[in-house]
């Protein structure tokens, strides 16, 4: 299907000068007329002048105010039809799955695990080129933050938003992000998808391997880096922004978080992945990213161009028929003209 579109809209403007025109030929006509009567009676001047047309000089006008438009419209350039290409991109899908409970608040690793961890994963979008990405975060349960984009800049601008209080349920379920995380590839490409999970690796709430085994089974890779010491530290808590404590258990002792890397390991060689313990600016995402660089990347995100043709050309000859038109008619009757009867006003 055709799609009309106009190129240079701005000059719709001049559409305006028509009624000015109009009015300035308008008065002319008047002050002609008035200009005549000052020679003696109306109804005589006119039996003296067999010749004078009435009607003409609206014609002339008239042909006048078409080229005119005419113009204005080849300075618009309507433009119709439209001619589609497509054109692929080539990269991977990349679920980053970003461990948001209080435990990564915890400060074994400066500023903490949470700040590192977004300053890490911020990074890993900069390096990413053509491959897009979906950003979940979980505690006690998953959420998805960022649908699968390529827009990288728009995940990372949501990246810095993520805090403790993004997701409701605290606690740690890491089997629920998976299951999020996996529900956020549809049907794509079996070589080409890949899970990076961030976490501290401490899961109270469920088992994280049946979610790794059902990703395994689906082509999907799973990466993931641990995040903490294996000392742990206690877990911060703030009110109004300043450190009023620490959390504390329900006999009233400090919960220290500890970084369980068997955890992280096993759900990684369930999926056939690699494990990276969280240290380092990058936390180990390079060396993820280097082992992503070697799948098989898929085609993805059709971009269709559209290609319009000018149409002003149209219009410039429509303008000069008018202008020659205008130019060959006389105010005055012809009689040649009459003779021949190809104007046949009076």
């Amino acid at each position: 299907m055709d799609i009309l579109r106009f190129e240079n809209q701005e000059y719709f403007i001049l559409f305006t000068i028509l009624p000015i025109l109009l009015l300035v030929f308008i008065f002319a006509l008047y002050i002609r007329k008035k200009r005549i009567q000052k020679l003696g009676n109306w109804q005589v001047l006119e039996r003296m002048m067999p010749m004078r047309s009435s009607a003409r000089p609206w014609l002339r006008f008239t042909l006048f105010l078409l080229a005119f438009t005419s113009l204005i419209m080849a300075a618009v350039n309507p433009q119709i039809g439209f001619k589609t290409e497509e054109a692929k991109s080539k990269g991977i899908d990349i679920v980053l799955a970003l461990d948001v409970s209080r435990s990564m608040l915890a400060e074994d690793i400066r500023p903490n695990r949470m700040d590192r961890a977004k300053m890490a994963v911020s990074r890993l979008i900069d390096r990413l080129d053509n491959d897009r990405v979906s950003l979940v975060v979980f505690a006690g349960s998953a959420v998805t933050q960022v649908p699968m984009t390529s827009d990288h800049d728009a995940a990372k601008m949501i990246l810095r938003t993520v805090n403790t209080n993004t997701v409701q349920v605290q606690g740690t379920a890491i089997g629920r992000a998976l299951e999020r995380s996996i529900a956020s590839f549809s049907g794509q490409d079996e070589r080409s998808r890949v899970i990076i999970l961030v976490s501290d690796g401490e899961n109270h709430q469920d088992d994280p391997i049946p979610g790794a085994r059902r990703a395994a089974e689906q082509g999907i890779i799973i990466h993931t880096v641990g995040i903490g010491t294996p000392q742990g530290a206690p877990i911060p808590v703030y009110r109004s922004g300043q450190l009023s404590g620490f959390l504390r258990d329900h006999e009233g002792n400090t919960v220290v978080s500890r970084f369980d890397e068997p955890m992280l390991i096993s759900i990684a060689h369930t999926a056939g992945g690699i494990f990276q313990t969280g240290t380092g600016p990058d936390l180990g995402l390079n060396k993820i990213l280097d082992e992503i660089r070697k799948m098989e990347q898929q085609e993805y995100e059709t971009i269709r161009f559209s290609e319009y043709e000018s149409r002003f050309h149209y219009f410039i000859a429509l303008a000069l028929i008018f202008f020659v038109l205008e130019l060959i008619i006389f105010e005055r009757k012809n009689k040649w003209l009459n003779k021949i009867k190809l104007f046949d006003v009076t």
